[in-house]
């Protein structure tokens, strides 16, 4: 069944499990998500960037008609939206959730934008999350980890004024692959979570390390975005021995079994329904 991510998150802040948000890249990769999800009984967030596929309408609107015919929850969610017309051609396509992603932008600009798109998506009932601070790469992590990590003194003043339903924070993480040892500031976290009374989101899941990942839900996160850690996986699946035509089938199989011991590791498995 097709949701908000809004409805989804604050299960799990009850719960205290997280729910792990997949980036997903074409119909495919949307359809091997679900089955595992289906497979786990667990809610499932989709993450759907623009930068993979630049037609959000078309084939966001195939996304959300799978998602709306599963029997578990699942919230399909614009990731890292860039601009105002990619937050609205989301919502034209059917997304129950929108990323405000203005984390480079000076705070006010941020703000500024960010409460504007609030105003229309929950004009229409999609929910919206939006990053204070910025998560990096992992390629350049040595250099960049301790700039732009989340100031829990100024959490709060954000989420009041710009109206989000959920806070992705910056504590120590990076998309991609780490060229380091990844190094997470709980107490950051937890500082943040004092201030602030909506879910948090973790970008940057892949690479983190298990316990780190158990931790930070344990601290207060409740959404784990994962794309790296996942395509890897299809990837080491597909090279191993097989007939070619099967090639396919085993990277499907690889991903989704990486993204089912994600959802048992975060407590999610067995919470739908």
């Amino acid at each position: 069944m097709l949701v908000s991510m809004k409805e989804i998150l604050a299960e799990a802040r009850n719960g205290k499990y997280g729910v792990a948000a997949p980036n997903v890249i074409n119909e495919d990769t949307a359809r091997v998500c679900i089955e595992a999800a289906v497979e786990m009984r667990a809610p499932l967030i989709l993450d759907f960037a623009y930068q993979f596929h630049p037609d959000i309408v078309s084939l966001g609107k195939i996304i959300c008609m799978l998602a709306q015919t599963a029997a578990v929850p699942i919230a399909v969610n614009l990731d890292h939206g860039a601009s105002f017309e990619q937050a609205i051609w989301a919502i034209r396509a059917g997304f129950t959730s929108i990323m405000v992603d203005r984390s480079s932008a000076p705070y006010e600009d941020n703000i500024r934008d960010t409460a504007e798109l609030v105003k229309i998506a929950h004009a229409v009932g999609v929910s919206v999350e939006a990053e204070l601070g910025h998560v990096g790469d992992g390629v350049h992590y040595a250099q960049d980890r301790e700039q732009g990590l989340t100031d829990p003194a100024k959490a709060r003043e954000y989420a009041d004024r710009t109206g989000i339903d959920c806070l992705a924070v910056a504590i120590g993480t990076a998309h991609g692959a780490y060229s380091g040892e990844p190094h997470l500031d709980f107490e950051r976290l937890k500082a943040i979570g004092r201030e602030v009374d909506i879910p948090l989101v973790l970008h940057g899941g892949s690479g983190s390390g298990n316990d780190n990942l158990v931790k930070a839900i344990q601290c207060g996160i409740t959404k784990i975005n994962i794309a790296t850690d996942l395509f890897v996986a299809g990837v080491a699946a597909g090279a191993q021995e097989g007939p070619p035509y099967m090639i396919y089938h085993r990277i499907r199989e690889g991903y989704k079994q990486r993204l089912k011991g994600y959802m048992e590791l975060f407590g999610q498995s067995g919470r739908a329904g």
